[in-house]
């Protein structure tokens, strides 16, 4: 008899291969119920205009009752966004990944969330001077407080563990 687990993800995965994906969202990999991979690209003018990034979504036998841990896939070639929310080592600091979690959500859910997180950091006019001038871009993304990485970057990936759902985050506003 299959686990709630594999039933719950063999349904997801039937819809999105019935369904098919929202637009920017595309599944690469699936091969079987631990670990799942999927792109996602902000459309329309963003910051993060033309990128694709690769998430991976990681299961137990207690989804969906427990969250999936689910994170940017970094490294061969592939970097997590620039993003308060984001640190380096692609471990993503989300509500709906910790707390917020409930098993009514799915992994597309996650990925339209994480999609949306990254349209909504706006500034300015800088997707203008990205277009034109990357190392200009670099320039303004190291002065901008709204594209930066979380301020403890660098103590959180010296000291992480491999699972993000071994770290407590804490949420604190809605960047």
């Amino acid at each position: 008899m299959a686990s709630i687990s594999a039933r719950r993800l063999a349904k997801e995965l039937r819809e999105i291969q019935g369904e098919g994906c929202p637009v920017g969202i595309t599944l690469l990999e699936a091969n079987d119920f631990s670990k799942w991979l999927f792109t996602i690209q902000v459309m329309g003018e963003s910051l993060y205009q033309n990128e694709k990034y690769v998430l991976q979504f990681r299961f137990d036998s207690q989804y969906p009752i427990s969250s999936p841990a689910v994170q940017f896939v970094v490294g061969e070639g592939k970097e997590a966004p620039i993003h308060p929310h984001v640190y380096s080592n692609g471990h993503i600091c989300a509500s709906i990944l910790g707390n917020e979690w409930s098993p009514v959500l799915n992994v597309v859910a996650v990925c339209v969330t994480l999609q949306s997180m990254l349209a909504s950091c706006k500034v300015g006019h800088s997707l203008s001077v990205y277009m034109s001038s990357r190392p200009k871009w670099l320039t303004l993304v190291l002065f901008n407080p709204l594209l930066t990485s979380p301020v403890d970057n660098d103590r959180y990936v010296r000291t992480a563990p491999d699972n993000p759902k071994k770290t407590v985050f804490h949420y604190d506003d809605d960047t």
